[in-house]
């Protein structure tokens, strides 16, 4: 290209600041282009979503504190005074988020800008005495990862997991719908055994459906025990108090699971387990989606156009698969993120480090390109009609595939006494190998192989659409 197309082709220095519009413009696509299919996850992942969990955290922890009598000198909140800390997290809202910020700019401290949020409102609630109960014996992880798990669970039990079982559950009623229908099988991208549509979505729908059994049994564990995970400071405080016994209560209570041994942090590896089976779930529904779409392209599938929709720019009959090549793309970006986070949250340096800290605040942006994947693959799903004809036709143009049930009862045969039987194999193999058999040629082979009449019977019976074995009722799997 020349230097004066090239200068054509420049854009002026002088054009606006879009990082200046009034208006916040979006960096990300989930924050962007897809906000609507991930808005779910705002409540629970985002980082005005972590702030209200750290608030409401630390309202419960100073409810738990005064419930229990744990420090001489409080007795149990009004049933106002609760409601009235409990307020703060319910009515959490932008102002609050606003708030919070301008907090943090003095405090440059995130969790500290927390712990005043609370203590600037108890003086309205009559509580301006137990001020430093607010935080009390807490380090910053204490809140963090209390906080981290109630959002990260609620993100599972309540936007992920019912999406993925929606698309499961689709995946399973197409396989339903589709037990008996004839499908030429292709091991090595080669014609091979034939099995129905119906049996092969199937697997998929019973693969998918054990990774979500396995997020749904998660322990999603908690800890609050100090800066090293020692209690140091609250035995020195109250040394009266069974801490042990506060804390897990206090973890239980939250829906979590109470981890006893920690460093400063909770350890995180529940968060790799987690994250392990979610990366499996997302490379099993990649693999849905590449077969999906070779599918498409040979003709097993055809689209349901969407009315007003282009599929090209410049070619008006097409109808491109992008739902399914969207899926792949969002599951891998999740994929890559998702096994990030599960390397990098199980290791830290002696009692802490920071790198669990940056690494967190991508586990909404994991879970927003997988949850848009699953909502893609949901959508094409529902737009794909099954081509019966075109997988009736491909499987009458692939006779050879009964060589292996031609060579099996001959095998039968041998043992059973007939004679001629010897190298099947062979025979079949020379046969097919490379070649083309119509239906012709195929039953001319088998009268003349000396078969029993049972046996002869019975493959002369036998069509690539009927050698399906029990395909269509290993479906019934799905309901056990």
């Amino acid at each position: 290209m020349s230097d004066s197309a090239n200068a054509t082709a420049r854009i002026p220095s002088g054009r606006l600041s879009l990082a200046a519009s009034s208006e916040r413009i979006a960096l990300g696509p989930l924050d962007g282009r897809y906000s609507g299919a991930v808005a779910p996850l705002v409540d629970y992942l985002s980082e005005a979503a972590l702030n209200r969990d750290r608030v409401g955290v630390e309202v419960e922890w100073f409810i738990h504190l005064t419930s229990n009598n744990v420090l001489p000198g409080t007795e149990p909140l009004t049933a106002e005074q609760q409601a009235g800390l409990r307020a703060i997290v319910t009515e959490f809202d932008a102002a609050a988020v606003q708030e919070l910020a301008d907090i943090e700019k003095v405090t440059v401290h995130d969790v500290k800008a927390v712990e005043y949020f609370i203590g600037n409102r108890l003086a309205a609630l009559g509580l301006e005495r137990l001020k430093p109960l607010v935080h009390f014996g807490c380090t910053s992880e204490d809140i963090n990862n209390l906080s981290y798990a109630v959002g990260v669970k609620g993100a599972v039990e309540d936007v992920w997991l019912p999406a993925a079982r929606s698309l499961v559950a689709k995946i399973a009623a197409m396989a339903e719908e589709n037990r008996a229908v004839p499908m030429l099988s292709r091991t090595h991208g080669q014609p091979a055994t034939p099995t129905t549509l119906g049996k092969e979505l199937a697997v998929t729908a019973h693969r998918l459906t054990r990774q979500l059994d396995r997020i749904a049994k998660t322990e999603f564990l908690g800890k609050i025990n100090g800066a090293t995970g020692t209690y140091a400071a609250h035995y020195a405080s109250v040394p009266a108090a069974d801490w042990q016994d506060v804390a897990k209560g206090f973890v239980e209570a939250l829906g979590l699971t109470w981890n006893p041994l920690t460093t400063q942090i909770e350890s995180h590896d529940w968060q790799a387990e987690l994250y392990a089976d979610m990366a499996r779930f997302n490379r099993i529904l990649h693999n849905l989606c590449t077969d999906v779409w070779s599918y498409i392209s040979i003709g097993y599938f055809a689209q349901i156009p969407v009315p007003g929709a282009t599929g090209s720019s410049t070619m008006p009959h097409k109808v491109n698969p992008i739902r399914f090549e969207n899926a792949e793309a969002n599951l891998e970006i999740s994929n890559a993120l998702l096994d990030t986070l599960g390397a990098t949250l199980v290791t830290s340096r002696w009692q802490r480090d920071l790198t669990d800290s940056s690494s967190q605040r991508n586990i909404g942006v994991a879970f927003g390109h997988s949850l848009l994947a699953i909502n893609n693959v949901l959508g094409g799903l529902g737009r794909l009609d099954t081509a019966e004809a075109v997988l009736a036709d491909d499987l009458d143009h692939n006779w050879e595939v009964l060589a292996e049930a031609i060579q099996m009862v001959m095998r039968a045969e041998a043992i059973a006494g007939v004679e001629g039987m010897e190298d099947p194999y062979e025979r079949l193999k020379d046969l097919t190998r490379g070649q083309r058999v119509d239906a012709a040629r195929m039953q001319e082979f088998v009268s003349g192989l000396g078969l029993s009449d049972g046996a002869q019977e019975r493959l002369l019976a036998l069509t690539p659409g009927k050698y399906i074995g029990i395909a269509e009722s290993l479906v019934d799997h799905l309901n056990k």
